[in-house]
């Protein structure tokens, strides 16, 4: 373009030109000298996340899919009846899915529900009408039915395919099976050579596979971190290789037929790094074996970590955004958990929508059109880095444990599993972690959602009654359980009375003494299913006393200024515990008001950062 003179401009001269000594100066007059760490997070791995990032000059672009262009749009089938787990998996088909990701009973995926059996004749059922040899992937989270990966192979045998033609990911993880039931009847060198013959069985047959599989889920939905998720898939897949090649395989063989299981949760910066990291990390592993890395296959699932029961619909945002990252991280196969599978089995329309988040992406997202989207991004490059920092050096730790193996048997794995999870439970208690829907924002009113069948008490793998050798599992959990629990235990009195739990909301002075505090109370209480019953502007203690008897509360809270409450504070607390208060809360962090506030019968004090699940289990006792 030129200008009035007939200059030629750039569109770049059309700004002026900034330096992070400009930006730094804006962000310093706005944290009006707070310290700039504020605006610095750390992951649960210790990665300090940075508020602005220099462009990333060094890294290219990355060929990240093995196979370039779209990944795998695989739907669950995961109906305990054949017949119907059928019908599922010819409709998700002919609806636009590219492949199933068949789930059976017990696996780490399975959350309840999951194809019941491994016999031949129950998968015959399972995929009558799937042609396994036109193209579309088969992902199977086999758990503990190793037989059902000869079943499948001996199917298609059977139906005379040509093993190339087909893209069946036999999904053979013994270690993962382990962590999660927490146990297992053999010790895996001994198990390992009857699995080794199984892969030879299937080598032979001419199928590709992969036919293990590397899941690192099993620690995602046990609450570890990224980087221990990273390190197990590593031990494990390095386990496996090295079985292999005890069992005669080639080492180049044993490699290629590894694939690795990872979960994408809403964390966008974490999971595409994530995505990123582990190909990395393997290629190195495949170096120092002495071979010329190549891509591996990687296939994502939405977690069920994050999943909520509460106001589900949220989920539908959770999955789109964890999807999204787990393309761009560049997964070969992407399967979704529909919204409502914390609740119980899906229905087909919670499927239909989990089957089209990842094809609206692909077809108007177009998110396959570019290999490696994150390449150049400061901040991508420099979190891929820093999580494979860390990860590799857990990873040296389970070697220097002897393997995966021993670290499991020994508990010691766990335990660092075990201290991240505390951890992250203890911030969304306090609410550091918000989960939108359940402990921010709830909605008491929301309307339930249609499930085929309600969540069995046993969601999660069982730990085994016949293990010869037990140790410690990596129970799968959620973050909202702790708010749903609390939600479940004041909806009983729902049930009971017909009308929910009520706090009394006093706020106390003229308007500009309250405001800032008036709207903490409700998120706060209504995130353990209590309803906030709100009165302003009240003035003397006897007012407060006839307001709370009006409300049919059977509890109070008080919101002011710190002014309002050294004047008023003590004689309206005075005032509601004679009319009936069972306890009064006050908003706010007290400080020296702690003492003479308590002594008038003040229950507790609410503010952000207390533990929510604490306060609300006490006002329930």
């Amino acid at each position: 373009m030129a200008d009035e003179a007939g200059s030629d401009l750039t569109t770049a001269d059309l700004f002026s030109s900034r330096t992070e000594g400009d930006w730094r100066g804006l962000v310093d007059r706005v944290l009006k000298g707070a310290p700039f760490d504020r605006l610095v997070s750390t992951t649960y791995d210790g990665i300090r996340l940075q508020p602005l990032y220099a462009r990333a000059r060094g890294p290219l672009p990355r060929a990240l899919r093995a196979v370039p262009g779209r990944w795998d749009i695989l739907a669950r089938i995961d109906h305990p009846d054949a017949a119907a787990a059928s019908r599922q998996a010819l409709i998700d088909l002919e609806a636009g899915a590219s492949g199933l990701h068949l789930i059976f009973a017990g696996s780490v995926g399975a959350h309840g529900f999951g194809v019941a059996g491994a016999s031949i004749g129950l998968i015959e059922e399972v995929l009558e009408g799937v042609a396994l040899d036109s193209g579309l992937a088969v992902e199977i989270d086999l758990g503990p039915h190793s037989e059902a990966a000869v079943a499948i192979a001996d199917l298609a045998r059977r139906r005379r395919m040509e093993p190339s033609l087909t893209r069946i990911r036999f999904g053979l993880d013994p270690l993962g099976t382990a962590a999660a039931q927490g146990g297992a009847t053999l010790a895996w060198p001994d198990a390992a050579p009857s699995l080794v013959d199984v892969t030879l069985r299937l080598i032979a047959q001419g199928q590709r596979g992969p036919l293990w599989v590397a899941d690192g889920r099993v620690v995602h939905a046990a609450g570890g971190s990224e980087a221990q998720e990273l390190a197990f898939a590593l031990g494990s897949a390095l386990a496996y290789v090295r079985a292999l090649e005890a069992g005669g395989v080639p080492l180049d063989t044993a490699s290629r037929v590894v694939g690795f299981r990872l979960a994408a949760d809403a964390d966008e910066l974490l999971t595409i790094a994530k995505l990123r990291a582990l190909r990395r990390l393997w290629a190195r592993i495949e170096d120092a074996c002495g071979l010329s890395p190549r891509p591996i296959h990687i296939h994502a699932e939405t977690a069920w970590r994050m999943m909520t029961r509460r106001d589900p619909w949220v989920n539908l945002l959770r999955a789109t955004v964890a999807t999204f990252c787990a393309a761009l991280g560049g997964a070969d196969a992407i399967s979704v958990q529909p919204f409502t599978q914390a609740l119980g089995l899906p229905d087909a329309f919670a499927r239909r929508l989990a089957r089209n988040t990842p094809l609206i992406l692909a077809e108007e997202g177009h998110l396959d059109k570019v290999a490696d989207p994150a390449a150049g991004s400061g901040a991508f490059e420099a979190l891929t880095d820093e999580l494979a920092k860390v990860a590799w050096a857990l990873f040296q730790d389970i070697e220097r444990m002897g393997g995966i193996w021993p670290g499991l048997t020994e508990g010691a794995f766990q335990a660092k599993v075990e201290a991240v999870r505390d951890t992250r439970v203890r911030n969304v208690a306090h609410r550091r972690d918000p989960i939108t829907g359940t402990s921010e924002f709830p909605d008491l009113a929301e309307l339930p959602v249609d499930v085929m069948s309600p969540l069995p008490g046993a969601a999660r793998p069982l730990p085994r009654t016949d293990a010869a050798i037990a140790f410690p599992p990596l129970a799968a959990m959620r973050v909202a359980e702790p708010f749903e629990l609390l939600r479940d235990r004041f909806n009983v009195e729902l049930a009971r009375t017909g009308a929910r739990p009520k706090v009394f909301l006093a706020n106390l002075g003229r308007r500009a003494d309250f405001s800032a505090r008036a709207s903490f109370p409700t998120g706060f209480f209504a995130a353990g299913g209590i309803e906030v019953v709100s009165v302003d502007s009240l003035g003397t203690a006897n007012e407060v006393a006839a307001a709370f008897k009006r409300s049919g509360a059977s509890f109070a809270c008080l919101g002011a200024s710190d002014a309002v409450y050294g004047e008023r504070a003590a004689d309206a607390i005075r005032a509601l515990r004679a009319a009936g208060a069972g306890g009064v809360y006050l908003v706010g962090e007290p400080g020296e008001r702690a003492a003479p506030l308590r002594e008038a019968g003040a229950t507790e004090f609410i503010h952000a950062g207390c533990d929510v699940v604490e306060v609300l289990s006490r006002l329930l006792a």
